[in-house]
């Protein structure tokens, strides 16, 4: 698919949109949403057209689901080599609430949480929302990547935490996790009886040669710790539709669920529903297209930093479209943080103490937009940067 028509996206196109990510600071570019700026693809734009010309906007009935199900396990086979069952899949409006329904009736009252840190900024609030203490264990700077603290998770499981968020592709740090990690990480939890919530919807956005394993996918005794949360949201762009998918893979959890249904999934959109569907099933195309686009804008990131940025740290993602950048050596040290120096300059960026402990120091940076804007995103940080020189 040619992708040359997504550099002809302009800033008042987006902005005329009237999504958060171009109306909340208008007077910035805006690269603080995790979402795209390359529209829909076609057959999911299409099928879209052909829900609204049809009238398909009332509840979800059980024939959608189903369909949306099987779209989605047959995508798991196909991409991941993992072929969960279709019933065992089920509809949700977005992974949050995934992750709070599982809280709510799949785990002890109060559930203590593991979360490796920085990660998805909603987490912890949520958790600490809905009455469940924190443990948060900073991830590891090892040899020029980001690992687990396996030492400090088993300390963690160790004091009572019956859950862990594992978020692979991890947001916002881009790592995506080997077989070999995730295997020691599952061993981990396996020695404390906990369970493990797989935040996976950015599982289609991963870059050559790395390669998405789904943590059920492991083996029997990954499968029984594993809740999984994913979507088609993050891979085809459709947030806003408000459909994601919760597989069981453990056998009580199922049982428990059917026991909700239908009111579990009962805020689901039956266009996102639509729209997840065509997306497993005739999205590819489109999708590989668009990770080559974001290979690109990666590329660039990478050149502009180390040319432009002195003093900013960078590590090309294995997976998403989120550069976390280290503005820690950035002088002086009592200067506002960098998400507001760069805002200052006409960018808006996540803000890496939003994303927890370790996060301090950092910004996160969708490049997910149109290369010229992106761009000029990376030559207004540049002035920034100048700007903190001594």
């Amino acid at each position: 698919m040619d992708t040359t028509h997504f550099d002809a996206i302009g800033l008042d196109d987006l902005r005329a949109g009237g999504g958060l990510k171009w109306v909340a600071f208008p007077d910035c570019i805006g690269a603080f949403v995790a979402e795209m700026d390359f529209g829909l693809a076609p057959p999911i734009a299409a099928a879209l057209h052909e829900t609204i010309a049809g009238g398909r906007t009332g509840y979800l009935s059980a024939s959608l689901t189903d369909a949306m199900a099987e779209a989605c396990a047959g995508w798991h086979a196909d991409r991941y080599g993992w072929a969960p069952a279709p019933e065992r899949i089920h509809p949700l409006p977005d992974i949050l609430t995934g992750l709070e329904l599982a809280l709510r009736h799949l785990l002890p009252e109060r559930t203590p949480v593991v979360v490796p840190s920085p990660n998805y900024m909603p987490f912890v609030p949520l958790l600490r929302l809905l009455g469940h203490e924190v443990i948060e264990v900073p991830m590891r700077d090892a040899e020029g990547t980001w690992t687990f603290d396996e030492p400090a998770l088993d300390a963690a499981f160790a004091r009572g935490a019956g859950l862990a968020i594992l978020c692979n592709p991890h947001n916002p740090l881009g790592r995506v996790y080997t077989r070999a990690e995730l295997a020691r990480f599952s061993a981990i939890a396996a020695r404390h009886g906990a369970r493990v919530f797989a935040d996976e919807i950015h599982g289609p956005l991963v870059y050559g040669p790395h390669r998405h394993v789904p943590y059920a996918s492991l083996g029997p005794e990954a499968a029984a710790q594993a809740i999984t949360a994913t979507s088609a949201s993050k891979g085809w762009n459709l947030p806003g539709l408000k459909c994601a998918q919760l597989i069981l893979s453990n056998d009580e959890d199922q049982a428990r669920w059917r026991r909700m249904a239908p009111l579990a999934g009962h805020a689901t959109a039956t266009p996102g529903v639509i729209a997840n569907t065509v997306a497993y099933r005739e999205g590819r195309d489109w999708l590989d297209a668009v990770l080559a686009y974001l290979d690109g804008n990666r590329a660039l990131v990478a050149e502009r930093v180390r040319t432009d940025m002195p003093g900013v740290g960078f590590r090309a993602p294995e997976g998403t479209y989120l550069a976390w950048l280290d503005c820690r050596g950035l002088a002086p040290a009592d200067a506002p943080s960098p998400a507001r120096r760069f805002r200052a300059s006409g960018v808006a960026l996540t803000d890496g103490a939003d994303c927890g402990a370790g996060g301090e120091g950092f910004v996160r940076l969708n490049f997910a937009m149109p290369r010229p804007i992106l761009s000029e995103a990376l030559s207004r940080m540049a002035d920034a940067v100048r700007q903190a020189a001594p």
